[in-house]
């Protein structure tokens, strides 16, 4: 500020990840936006959210604070499916955990009230966008309130935000309150108790109703879902209480013209300064990344990026791509290979509908499940031609695709699958058929295995005519709903007849808003009204992970569990397709003592005597040390309890 003379903001950005300069990243792309809009913007990245104080850095901005919890939700940011915390965080400064709170979005709206009363507050980002409403939250085991009522921001912007912000900005600089932004579309914001919803409304069940009854909350998923088209969405109301959420219709696609001009800003594409030479691995991993479009018509259940980004495909022009390929290829410091060019997935490039009648009345929820839509646009004629004359950019070894392959549609076209195959592959393609169960699969939207199984021959076919020897890594998730222990097994045994041992396992995530998150929670699909198979507990979850992962040694007495309980005692032992030998081997055996150890070393036990303690007479029941002796622990009737005796009921 003092070195471009500015004595206040306009707008200060507060975010849960750190500041990346890069088109990857949402604090990045927005602060651009508004930059180029002539706008001056300040980045709060990880503020310490104990004390109002970092809030109060820029001084009190003109416009308002933009509040984010970062590129994920904070929740699954910080925990894994298992709900035990995460090991690192890869949008922070090393990767270190502890540097934005759970639930981010509450804490940050709130510390921007007590440090700037009266400066509008708008909330957006993943973790706005899909709480923006009653939602199931899988950490707390419960449903919760809009988003919008716990954290008192003026408005939430759900989507994808540049256009919004934009307007946010423009009107509220030409004298508008924030009020007046109740008309946007891609917003949500809760009304006073005395005031009335628009009469053009569709009214979804009340927080009370979908929080007591499953049914309700199965109802409100189908209505809110039928309602994301924004050519033909309504805006929707839900009250908590006497208070009401009004949620706006969708904001429109970006055009291709938007999309070259907001790629097409000056951007560093470097992490801020101030992290010196400490790496941000998600940054490192994308660094030398392209994005082509954005959006994805396949409508997978337990996927958050269609509620996010939308169904309908934005994509860049071809020269503007190339151009930001042009500008990587000059960069002293890049290595020759660019690591992916796609988005969402990485052929649905250009393709859209080709009836736009049709599609402005349409409410199917995938374009390609249960089979492709004879209206949608398949030509992968544009993409092929991008990847060719990706190819000749000086500066630039290899161009590869990284981003998830749409492989039913690849397989309509032979020309892309042999380009990709020939030039756009290192050795091995990642997939992701995520299960074999057709039950599963019809739950997920996701095609049945042969399809997988066709595109791996097709690949392999491809890449031989191009000399070369490649394979695809395909990709699968336990605990899907619908997903019990005999589909778990069918797939351990697709695994083993087919030669993988997959390095990462997927466990399914009840992320807010997802369609599959209401049939985890609710037991039945929203759509068709069906019961589906829950694997709700820890056990069954680990039970089905372990299955993905048979051959690992340390996961034989789970697996043995797994099998035992379906009844499938026939696959222990030394056949063909026994996925574990009758005899444990000497790594499973060391590997649980090793888990009985740490067990006993973190005091998740019931009770432990202290044989050291009073030594002339019986041992004491009430005090305890560590494994070594050097230490007390705890003292109670169970570990962790303050008192040393049992308390009375």
């Amino acid at each position: 500020m003092d070195a471009r003379g500015w004595e206040a903001v306009d707008v200060v950005f507060v975010t849960g990840d750190a500041y990346v300069d890069h088109p990857s990243f949402a604090n990045g792309i927005l602060a651009r936006v508004l930059e180029a809009a002539g706008y001056r913007v300040a980045v709060l990245a990880q503020p310490d959210w104990k004390s109002a104080d970092p809030w109060r850095t820029f001084g009190r901005p003109r416009l308002f604070f933009a509040i984010s919890a970062g590129n994920m939700d904070s929740m699954i940011n910080h925990y894994t499916a298992n709900k035990k915390v995460r090991n690192d965080d890869a949008y922070s400064p090393g990767g270190r955990i502890g540097l934005r709170p759970d639930r981010a979005t509450l804490p940050y709206c709130q510390r921007a009230r007590e440090a700037f009363p009266g400066v509008p507050v708008i909330a957006g980002g993943v973790e706005a966008s899909l709480r923006r409403l009653a939602h199931y939250d899988y950490w707390s085991d419960t449903v919760k309130r809009s988003i919008l009522l716990d954290s008192k921001a003026d408005l939430v912007v759900f989507g994808m935000g540049e256009q919004p912000i934009l307007e946010i900005a423009r009107r509220l600089s030409s004298g508008e309150t924030v009020k007046d932004l109740r008309d946007m579309r891609g917003v949500a914001y809760a009304l006073g108790a005395k005031e009335s919803p628009p009469s053009d409304c569709l009214t979804l069940p009340t927080f009370e109703e979908v929080k007591t009854d499953k049914l309700q909350f199965a109802r409100a998923t189908r209505i809110i879902h039928q309602e994301t088209n924004p050519l033909n969405a309504r805006r929707l109301v839900q009250y908590h209480d006497r208070q009401a959420i009004v949620c706006n219709p969708p904001a429109l696609p970006v055009t291709e013209a938007d999309m070259d001009r907001i790629y097409g800003l000056p951007y560093t594409r470097r992490p801020h300064s101030m992290y010196g030479n400490e790496p941000i691995p998600a940054f490192e991993s994308i660094k030398d990344s392209v994005t082509i479009m954005r959006g994805c018509f396949g409508g997978c259940t337990f996927c958050s990026i269609t509620a996010h980004q939308g169904r309908i495909i934005q994509s860049r022009s071809k020269d503007s791509i190339l151009k930001e390929l042009q500008a990587i290829g000059q960069d002293p410091s890049f290595k020759g290979v660019v690591s992916d060019i796609g988005g969402p997935t990485a052929n649905m490039y250009q393709m859209k509908c080709t009836r736009p009648e049709v599609e402005a009345v349409c409410k199917r929820q995938s374009c390609v499940h249960p089979k492709i839509c004879k209206l949608l646009g398949t030509d992968h004629g544009p993409l092929i031609e991008l990847m060719k004359e990706s190819r000749d950019i000086p500066g630039i070894r290899k161009v590869l695709v990284a981003s998830g392959v749409r492989m039913d549609l690849a397989q309509q076209s032979p020309e892309y699958l042999q380009e990709l195959a020939a030039h756009h592959v290192g050795g091995h393609l990642k997939v992701a058929p995520e299960h074999t169960d057709p039950e599963v699969l019809k739950r997920m939207k996701k095609p049945e295995i042969n399809d997988y199984e066709s595109f791996d021959t097709a690949f392999r076919a491809a890449s031989q005519r191009a000399g070369k020897t490649q394979y695809t890594v395909p990709y699968f998730i336990a605990s899907h709903p619908g997903s019990d222990l005999k589909a778990m097994i069918n797939l351990a045994l697709f695994l083993k007849r087919n030669g993988y041992k997959p390095d990462q396992v997927q466990d399914f995530i009840p992320a807010p808003f997802d369609v599959a998150t209401c049939m985890y929670y609710t037991g039945l699909d929203p759509f068709t009204g069906e019961e589906v198979f829950i694997a709700r507990h820890l056990r069954d979850r680990k039970l089905q992970r372990a299955l993905l992962q048979f051959f690992k040694p340390e996961n034989y007495f789970e697996v043995r569990d797994a099998l035992l309980k379906a009844g499938r005692s026939d696959l222990i032992g030394a056949g063909c397709d026994c996925l574990i030998p009758s005899q444990p081997p000497k790594a499973a055996l060391r590997a649980r003592m090793e888990r009985a150890n740490k067990a006993v070393d973190e005091g998740r036990y019931v009770h432990q005597i202290d044989l050291k303690s009073n030594a002339s007479g019986p041992p004491a029941a009430t005090a305890s040390t560590d494994r070594t002796g050097q230490g007390p622990r705890a003292a109670g009737y169970r570990p962790g309890r303050s008192g040393a005796r049992r308390r009375k009921r």
